[in-house]
């Protein structure tokens, strides 16, 4: 998972960027390949994805081997997969040995088959038990985000007992481990250890004296939307995961969480424009030209409509040239409203606050919305209409068409998300599209349909 390239750049990995460029300008590879060593892999990764593929290739082939798997791990899909095409097998398998658990298991279901075997088989009998683990969950659950690395003591042990057995495993102690996991024999979950509590309560304490027992656990099989909403809402920096019989199978950390949260929103945001969250800014044209074919056809099919909608018209729109000119207004506006309303659906529902129970009450509010913005902006619009074409009527029927526009937005924005959700379609990727069908549709109709009724 790329933890922070994707984000904001900071004014360093700018820096840094502008300064390896310079030198890629002037053919000097080497020093390039220097500069970049010096930065810890997220910032290798941002780099990388600022090159153009060729650049990124010879750069790629310079760098050392050592970081290849943090490095490859921070890229984007499109950008890790363009580099381990041309990586050779043990290549590939050399850059997961330091692979986290849960960042292995990503890695290979990109990988080909006998690549994946390969890798299977360097790994110990442990390691492979919890990549087995892992990779039997689907990829959206709890099982699939966590790791199966945790510490996990017994609620009869002192604390005492507990400290000395942290500094027995020493560095083996997994990263942003905050809470020990307190399991009975048959490894049920029972509560967590803080270490904070560990360090400040009496050694000769039990550890069953002073778990805590309001840390509560994840399903393996609980979607991923859940974990972002509970670690959001309770400030919580990892979480037990257990399987069906209670059982402890491992941890949900919070820089896994962020990671989740991150690129939910690349995809709402990419999503809005038929983009992959995952899109290489420098992939080969082809590829990047056949992922957007399909949604630059399912727009032009919806603007066909549009114009045909227009065209039956045509003896409407030749007899009052001005309703050429205020046609686009009526659309537009219901676009820019339809967004407002599709967009704070698609966030109640990917936050889980929008179900099919409340979806009435949001419509009502926004039709409310749309009902005094419509009202508001049909006088604004009709009184420059008017005065443009010292025309009366005109202003009348914009403002007219503009309000009916307005309100068809609003009931499709807050109702599109969750009918495309029922029948499995990401409202994020196709809501857009739709939408704009529907508010130029609505407004070309209602908008030339007044004009001839009342203007002819």
């Amino acid at each position: 998972m790329n933890n922070g390239n994707a984000s904001t750049a900071s004014d360093r990995e700018i820096s840094y960027l502008l300064r390896i460029q310079e030198l890629l300008e002037q053919d000097n590879w080497r020093d390039a390949a220097n500069l970049l060593r010096k930065l810890p892999p997220a910032e290798v990764a941002h780099v990388l994805e600022a090159l153009p593929l060729t650049q990124r290739q010879i750069l790629w082939d310079l760098l050392d081997s050592d970081q290849d798997g943090e490095t490859l791990m921070e890229l984007t899909e499109g950008a890790r997969n363009e580099l381990i095409q041309n990586m050779d097998q043990d290549e590939i398998v050399a850059a997961t040995e330091n692979m986290d658990v849960d960042d292995l298991a990503d890695f290979i279901q990109e990988l080909p088959v006998n690549v994946t075997r390969e890798i299977l088989d360097s790994l110990d009998e442990q390691d492979r038990h919890r990549l087995e683990t892992v990779l039997s969950y689907p990829e959206d659950t709890a099982g699939g985000l966590m790791n199966t690395d945790t510490v996990t003591v017994r609620p009869e042990v002192t604390l005492d007992v507990v400290l000395r057995y942290l500094r027995q495993l020493g560095k083996r102690v997994p990263r942003n481990t905050d809470q020990l996991f307190v399991t009975n024999r048959q490894d049920r979950y029972l509560g967590a250890l803080r270490l904070s509590v560990l360090l400040t309560s009496d050694p000769h304490e039990t550890v069953a004296e002073v778990m805590n027992l309001d840390v509560k656990p994840f399903k393996a099989l609980a979607p991923a939307s859940e974990v972002a909403r509970r670690f959001e809402q309770y400030d919580l920096l990892s979480a037990p995961v257990v399987d069906e019989e209670g059982r402890l199978v491992g941890r949900i950390t919070v820089d896994d969480v962020v990671d989740l949260i991150r690129e939910e929103g690349e995809h709402q945001f990419m999503g809005s424009a038929g983009l992959s969250e995952d899109e290489d800014m420098f992939a080969p044209v082809l590829e990047s030209a056949k992922r957007r074919a399909v949604w630059l056809g399912v727009n032009l099919v919806t603007a066909f409509l549009a114009s045909w909608v227009i065209g039956q018209f045509q003896e409407t729109l030749d007899k009052i040239v001005a309703l050429a000119v205020l046609m686009p207004i009526v659309a537009s506006m219901g676009g820019v409203g339809g967004t407002q309303t599709l967009t704070l659906a698609i966030r109640g529902i990917a936050l889980g606050q929008l179900t099919g129970r409340n979806a009435l009450y949001l419509l009502l509010k926004e039709l409310g919305v749309a009902v005094i913005n419509g009202i508001l902006w049909a006088l604004v619009v009709g009184l420059v209409a008017g005065y443009w074409f010292h025309n009366r009527d005109i202003a009348l029927v914009i403002g007219a068409a503009m309000i009916v526009n307005l309100i068809a937005a609003a009931i499709t924005g807050a109702l599109l998300p969750l009918g495309l959700r029922k029948m499995g379609i990401d409202p994020a990727l196709a809501g857009g599209v739709l939408l704009t069908t529907v508010t130029d549709v609505v407004g070309f109709l209602s908008f030339l349909g007044l004009a001839t009724l009342f203007l002819l």
